[in-house]
Parts: structure tokens; C-alpha cells; sequence
């Protein structure tokens, strides 16, 4: 089977309330190579959540486009895969996630906390590439629990029928301190790993992308909040493109907005303020925007607060 991952792959990273259909389709559109969902409980797919059956839809554009699910129960795991295997047209890569902070899912034993239990790790993805009937499985790490041992976790995934991993270059209990990352730790794992890596964190511009493929020698990159306000960054990294217009960000927020509407419904325009936040920051009046576009929720009005906003502004300096 050949590799999915090509010398540079460019990544969505899966983020929770962000990384939608509606927004991996612009990601997509800006040449983002492989897009992620966003991080999906094995119970809600084992049990049939009507909410999980939205967040496992994708769009036309989106190939490869990979699944992410967090578990640790080997029954409800096997469950869930079966569950995703009449999908196999749909969905090329189904990831496994042992990198997720969040204390909702390391506190039940799932996500980071299995870095943890490494043999257990490696137990659930031989189990996974067992049952599912998707073609590729990889696996989202970081660099540790409440320590860093990136050795282990490299030699560990060695034992495990992956075709790449991503890592995130800190530990469950770095969070997302900027001062914690750790580039050295995601270079030492390449070494060591039989299969590509995919580098994650704080990549957030053209420079910052560049300086992490030739320090880590990673396979490709991950990004995810920096995608969130600029989608455009993988363009940016591909073509070498810094400029970045007032016009830009207009078009692409009322293309995703749009795209939102129509994938949502009415209720999409109250879930979109978000999005206008970060699409908003550093122009001038973005507070005042962010507090208009925070009390409507009628989207006919929420795309008049846009064209209105992005036609007045410039950037601050």
C-alpha cells in the first residue's frame, strides 16, 4: 500500500468547535493536504449519537479526509469501528487520538492519558487495524503525560500497524505554553520511527514552518489554531505568499459563513461568532465587531455585520 503522506504534507489539525465541514472545506480549498474531523467520542459513535452523525459528514473536496476517535474501551471501540466500516468510501484514515489534554477525556482514560500505558496503546491500534476496514490508521501524540518520554513513545509505535504519526511537541501538562514546546523531543521520535511524522504546535507562519520541517525533519506538518485565523497559511507555506489582503479575509469569511449557514442552518450564524473573532483580529474595530456580531442571530443581518465591517476596516499597526 503506498504512503499517504508526500515529502511536506500539510494538515488540518482536528480542533473541537472549529474544524467542521463547513470550515475543513476552506482549509481544503487553501491547499491544506489531509483534513481531520473533529475529535469524536467512540461511545457517541458506538451508541449512535445524532450530534457525532453531523461531525462524521464530509465534503466532496475533502480526500483524503481522516476521522479522528478517542477510547479506551476495547469493546466499545470495536463497536464504534464497525460502526464506521459501511463508511470506508467516505473516510481513507481513521486516527487514533493520544494527545487530547482535555480533562473530560485524560480523566476517563482516553487521549493523553494513554501515553500513560503505552502497551495499552499499541493493544487499541492493533485492535482498530483489525476491525476497521478503512484503509490507512494513524495515531496523534504528544510528547508525554506529566514527562516527556518521546523514546518510548517512538519505540512503542514502532510495534503498532500505523501509517504515520502525528506529535505534538508537548506533554499533556504543558497544555499549550508556548515556552514548553519542544522541537528537539519531535526529532529525536523521527529518528526513530519507521513510519513518516507529522510535526505539531505553534506553527503559525510561513518562517515558523519552514525552521520546524528542517529542525525536526518531519514528513509534514500539522497546524490548527493558526489555521483558525488564517486558513490561508497553507497556501502561504506552499507558494512562499505573505501578503495577505483586507479582501481575503472578507471573501473567505463570507464563504464560510455561507458554507456554514447552509451546512447549519440559522443556528450556524451564533456558532460562526467565533470564527469572526479570529478572522477580526488585528483590524482595526475588531472589538466593537466582536460585541455587534456576539447579540445577532438572525444570518441575514450577521452577513451585513460582515460586508459592513471588512469594507470600513484596515489593519492596525
Amino acid at each position: 500500500m503506498e504512503s499517504i503522506i508526500n515529502q511536506n504534507t500539510l494538515m488540518l489539525a482536528p480542533l473541537a468547535g472549529y474544524s467542521d465541514l463547513p470550515f475543513r472545506e476552506v482549509v481544503k480549498k487553501f491547499g491544506a493536504d489531509i483534513t481531520v474531523s473533529e475529535m469524536i467520542s467512540v461511545h457517541a459513535l458506538a451508541f449512535k449519537n445524532k450530534k457525532t452523525l453531523k461531525m462524521v459528514e464530509k465534503s466532496p473536496l475533502e480526500n483524503p479526509f481522516a476521522l479522528q476517535i478517542a477510547g479506551n474501551d476495547m469493546d466499545i471501540i470495536t463497536r464504534a469501528v464497525e460502526r464506521l466500516n459501511p463508511l470506508k468510501e467516505n473516510i481513507q484514515i481513521l486516527d487514533l487520538n493520544c494527545g487530547c489534554p482535555a480533562p473530560k477525556v485524560s480523566n476517563h482514560g482516553s487521549g493523553s492519558s494513554l501515553l500513560k500505558d503505552l502497551n495499552k496503546l499499541v493493544e487499541i491500534l492493533k485492535l482498530i487495524r483489525k476491525v476497521s476496514e478503512i484503509p490507512y490508521l494513524s495515531v496523534k501524540v504528544r510528547l508525554g503525560f506529566d514527562k516527556k518520554i518521546p523514546l518510548e513513545i517512538a519505540n512503542a509505535l514502532n510495534d503498532a500497524p500505523i501509517n504515520y504519526a502525528v506529535v505534538h511537541g508537548r506533554t499533556k501538562t504543558d497544555g499549550y505554553k508556548k515556552e514548553r514546546i519542544d522541537y528537539d523531543s519531535i526529532a529525536l521520535m523521527k529518528q526513530i520511527l519507521y513510519v513518516p511524522l507529522i510535526a505539531n504546535g505553534e506553527i503559525n507562519n510561513v518562517q515558523k514552518s519552514q525552521e520546524v520541517l528542517k529542525h525536526t525533519g518531519a514528513d509534514g506538518l500539522m497546524i490548527g489554531r493558526a489555521a483558525v485565523e488564517k486558513p490561508w497559511i497553507f497556501t502561504q507555506i506552499k507558494e512562499g505568499l505573505q501578503d495577505e489582503t483586507i479582501e481575503l479575509r472578507q471573501k473567505v469569511s463570507l464563504e464560510h459563513f455561507n458554507r456554514t449557514i447552509s451546512f447549519r442552518g440559522d443556528y450556524g450564524a451564533i456558532m460562526f461568532r467565533k470564527n469572526l473573532h479570529a478572522y477580526s483580529k488585528g483590524l482595526k474595530g475588531a472589538s466593537e465587531f466582536r460585541m455587534l456580531v456576539n447579540t445577532i442571530t438572525n444570518p441575514t443581518l450577521m452577513r451585513e455585520a460582515i460586508i459592513e465591517f471588512f469594507s470600513t476596516t484596515t489593519f492596525e499597526h
